[in-house]
């Protein structure tokens, strides 16, 4: 760490100019970095996520990897970028493993195990977005209905169910059948719909 780091007006620095320093193990431009970025990535994975614990613990693990791995990053890197990649690349990792306590993102995981990290940032989201959304709508009526209430709202089967009045079984078999009929009509695409909709459920 430089001897001179506590006359460095960290808050004025550059991202790059604070990459650099953490190379040089100072620890106050971790913290100042950790202190531009971590409620963003935190509220952006919990979005996903919806389980604080979880979304707690993977920007956690990510800022701890900021600062083991700190040769990783480029100082002339997009910080920002570098994150909103790096935590979506976590993310999927969970529901791929099925570690996520959303039945939703439970039955997602299955149908997403092939995508590959490394192309995820090449994705055109808005118009991925626009597109599943499009698909979406074209689902029947009361699939569509239990659909949202899984994706959008998060609810668990059970709970689901007991809304609809009908069973936890015919509450599962239409979210997987929605995830079939999507998977379908977005298969020029691989599986980057279904990444569209771990990774935006509120659209």
């Amino acid at each position: 760490m430089r001897h001179l780091s506590n006359v460095i007006n960290y808050k004025k620095l550059t991202d790059g100019e604070l990459i650099s320093l953490i190379k040089e193990q100072d620890r106050l431009a971790f913290t100042e970095i950790y202190d531009r970025y971590a409620i963003t990535v935190y509220y952006k994975v919990n979005n996903i996520l919806r389980d604080e614990n979880a979304s707690k613990d993977l920007v956690q693990d990510l800022f701890a990897s900021i600062w083991s791995k700190s040769e990783n990053i480029k100082s002339e890197e997009n910080l920002a970028g570098y994150l909103y990649i790096a935590s979506r690349n976590r993310v999927l990792k969970l529901i791929q493993k099925g570690k996520t306590r959303s039945d939703y993102l439970t039955e997602l995981g299955k149908y997403s195990s092939s995508v590959s990290y490394d192309t995820i940032e090449k994705l055109d989201e808005k118009e991925m977005m626009m597109l599943v959304a499009d698909e979406i709508s074209k689902l029947p009526t009361k699939m569509q209905e239990v659909f949202q209430l899984s994706r959008v709202q998060d609810l668990s089967h059970r709970e689901i169910a007991k809304v609809l009045n009908i069973s936890e079984a015919t509450v599962k078999k239409q979210v997987q059948n929605a995830l079939r009929i999507l998977r379908e009509r977005l298969s020029k695409y691989n599986t980057y719909g279904l990444l569209i909709l771990a990774l935006f459920r509120s659209f």
